[in-house]
């Protein structure tokens, strides 16, 4: 898969992602918001949480299921981004970080979704 492949389906699973959050009541703040050293997938709003969410999709599980693709860098350059988003647009609201996988089932090419609240902690 090239680069350009990779971006388009990153692009899917984010905007699947994104509709799937908004079905369950959450609101949109922003996307793809970019730091030195960290990118925020999506910016959401849970009643009176700020909610940071990367998106992680895989086309199977045959290397471990997406949730476990995180390393230890990722999760502390989600958590600088984090942290300068709230620096940048400041609230006195609390705030964390979540995840939200993306797999196609085997049988039928749907997605399977999980969305774990929390997933990633300072």
């Amino acid at each position: 898969m090239d680069k350009v492949q990779s971006y388009q389906m990153g692009m899917e699973a984010e905007n699947y992602a994104l509709a799937y959050l908004e079905q369950q009541g959450l609101g949109f703040s922003a996307r793809n918001v970019r730091f030195k050293g960290g990118e925020l997938d999506l910016v959401m709003q849970h009643h009176d949480v700020r909610v940071f969410v990367e998106v992680r999709f895989r086309k199977s599980n045959r290397y471990g299921n997406a949730a476990e693709s995180i390393t230890s860098t990722k999760q502390q350059r989600l958590i600088r981004a984090a942290l300068l988003y709230n620096q940048r647009f400041p609230t006195s609201q609390p705030w964390r970080i979540d995840v939200v996988t993306l797999t196609p089932t085997t049988k039928t090419g749907v997605l399977n979704v999980q969305w774990l609240e929390s997933a990633i902690t300072a």
